[in-house]
């Protein structure tokens, strides 16, 4: 029988792009998806055949250089105040239309308290590592000087605020909730103590759907291609751009680098080997790609095993780091520092991802696993099962 499913992500493409694969395959199943999200990302949603429902768009904020408990508890109130925002139209549209499940993103804490208010059953997609009593990604942030927990500290007002307006029950000390589904899109393989985790979460692996139509071929077929990006948030890098022409300016490499919203003329003079855009389609660069120069966002990082390219991780934020360090213990690449970053320490580490037997070895094999996930088709399967049928 067919559902009326409301998927809700705010914000970020690493959040909104592992979904789309899923969406697509339950549109394909002859379910209806409602996708609320903010305009940036309401043409992905619906090239995904999903009906777009506008949310309020979280306030531009510049991304930190430095991180600690003071730093995530101003994020945290940041990305607050945009939820709070999103409830009233989340609310409005669950109690208008006949919506028989809500899959949230699990940043979007919004979007759970409405499935509870409105006793509406809710799917949690998680397309970062999970966390359970064994393993927190965030756990150096959540605790300041003393032990007091951050998300008190930095929401407690902005939560009685919003209950008392409302008329709902919501705790800053106990943000992050398990649902009785949760989809993680990793396999478990890559997640941290994986097998702890109990049979209310599911790692379904990545998939990439429709985006692996778009096209994308080097001007020479011969030359190994390397893929340098630093994702969509934290990329206003010159001197890292720059450290990158210096590398491989010798043409060893075709390289294909995004570099955001930076201009491309202030980095100096660029090598004839470099093609350099806001943005490629990155599942057609990677698939020809012999190495990842990249700061390891989950969801590169898993395109990049998806295809069995080898990272060389220089990570921007902490979520990053945790996601290179993986991929480190994994052996399926390198780490590097960014503040330490040398064109000649870059350059080597390309080298040896790009031509190393172990590495090649670990990739072939965390290919097979990352694509025997079950990805999207799982996912449907497990939200249809829930949902009974």
């Amino acid at each position: 029988m067919a559902k009326h499913l409301l998927f809700v992500a705010l914000f970020g493409h690493g959040h909104v792009n592992p979904t789309l694969p899923l969406v697509e395959e339950l549109i394909r199943r002859g379910h209806r998806v409602d996708y609320a999200t903010s305009a940036e990302h309401a043409e992905a949603v619906t090239r995904a055949g999903a009906r777009w429902v506008e949310l309020p768009p979280i306030a531009p904020i510049d991304p930190p250089t430095e991180f600690g408990p003071e730093v995530f508890g101003t994020f945290l109130r940041h990305v607050f105040a945009g939820m709070r925002a999103a409830y009233p139209v989340l609310r409005d549209h669950c109690a208008t239309e006949r919506v028989d499940a809500v899959c949230y993103d699990a940043m979007n804490w919004s979007a759970r308290v409405v499935a509870e208010q409105l006793g509406i059953p809710a799917v949690q997609c998680l397309p970062h590592f999970a966390g359970n009593e064994h393993f927190s990604l965030f756990a150096e942030f959540t605790h300041g000087p003393g032990g007091e927990n951050v998300f008190a500290k930095a929401l407690g007002p902005d939560c009685a605020e919003f209950a008392a307006e409302f008329g709902v029950e919501l705790d800053p000390a106990q943000m992050d909730v398990t649902e009785k589904l949760n989809l993680v899109f990793i396999p478990r393989e890559f997640q941290p103590a994986g097998d702890t985790f109990d049979e209310r979460y599911h790692f379904i692996g990545p998939s990439v759907g429709s985006r692996a139509d778009e096209e994308w071929s080097p001007p020479d077929a011969d030359k190994p291609v390397l893929f340098i990006s630093l994702g969509t948030v934290f990329n206003d890098r010159p001197e890292f751009y720059r450290t990158c022409l210096e590398a491989f300016g010798d043409g060893a490499y075709h390289v294909a680098m995004t570099v955001g919203g930076v201009d491309p003329d202030a980095l100096g003079p660029i090598p004839e080997c470099f093609d350099i855009r806001s943005r490629f389609p990155q599942p057609a660069v990677l698939r020809r790609a012999a190495a990842f120069v990249s700061h390891t966002g989950m969801n590169s990082t898993m395109e990049a095993l998806y295809y069995g390219v080898g990272l060389v991780a220089v990570p921007q934020m902490p979520e990053q780091a945790a996601n290179a360090e993986r991929a480190r213990e994994l052996g399926l690449g390198e780490r590097l520092d960014a503040r330490t970053l040398t064109a000649e320490s870059l350059r080597a580490a390309v080298d040896r991802v790009a031509s190393g037997a172990e590495v090649r070895a670990n990739l072939d094999r965390m290919r097979e696993v990352v694509r025997s996930s079950g990805g999207a088709v799982r996912g449907a399967d497990l939200i249809e099962e829930y949902l009974g049928g």
